[in-house]
């Protein structure tokens, strides 16, 4: 197997490896003795309960966010000049997708160094998928602004752009503060713009429903805890 930056997607919660995850992932996994990661802790459970005759000892483990630096970052992809693979690993999901996993992959691109993304869950395009809006444009925004008056404004100019682009909007909140964003979602937007919550993708407990913002005042689920999407479309 070619040297290469290998992009290792998680589960997006609580969830059996073998729904989500192709076995040939495990396959790479084996092979790799670097790996970049978000959080060392959890990235070793995932690695153990993906092969629990993976010898995590034998592993090196470098740890990447937002107070890494270029230089860091940069020595982390030292084994690549060796010929041996890297992997990358972040909390949940794909990384370098809303992950500061990308700044290891634009070093890689620019060293010309293969990145090779394996398959897994992304909560951005599974949310998109069931969402019943549109496929072909939309945009992922992250958090939204924590000013209110910035907040606001925001969510006006995203609905805005449903109307006057044709696009999906995606966006996530804290998981604490997620039934206040309904609401202000709901006091907001226009009664007939559709907004779609997905919550805990791929978990046992995962809810996923589409209904014009009127009709979510007074039947808002439980989302305290809960990882989840927000998208809004006409």
């Amino acid at each position: 197997m070619q040297a290469s930056l290998f992009l290792i997607p998680v589960t997006l919660g609580d969830t059996e490896h073998r729904r989500v995850l192709p076995e040939y992932n495990l396959e790479v996994i084996r092979g790799i003795r670097h790996f970049i990661v978000e959080n060392v802790r959890t990235a070793r459970r995932f690695l153990k309960k993906a092969d629990p005759a993976i010898v995590i000892d034998d592993l090196t483990f470098y740890e990447l966010n937002k107070h890494t630096s270029p230089e860091e970052v940069a020595g982390y992809l030292a084994p690549l000049a060796k010929g041996e693979s890297v992997g990358v690993i972040s909390e949940a999901g794909c990384p370098a997708v809303a992950d500061p996993g990308a700044d290891v992959v634009a070093i890689a691109q620019r060293k010309r160094y293969p990145v090779v993304p394996l398959v897994g869950p992304s909560s951005i395009i599974l949310s998109v998928m069931a969402s019943g809006f549109n496929g072909q444009s939309f945009a992922f925004h992250g958090y939204l602004p924590i000013d209110a008056n910035e907040r606001t404004n925001t969510i006006k100019k995203l609905e805005g752009r449903i109307y006057s682009e044709n696009q999906t909007q995606l966006f996530i909140e804290t998981p604490y503060r997620n039934q206040k964003l309904v609401e202000e979602l709901i006091r907001l937007c226009r009664p007939s713009t559709k907004l779609c919550i997905a919550s805990n993708i791929t978990c046992a407990d995962e809810f996923i429903q589409t209904r014009p913002v009127k009709d979510w005042a007074g039947k808002i689920p439980d989302l305290a805890k809960k990882p989840t999407i927000f998208l809004i479309y006409k």
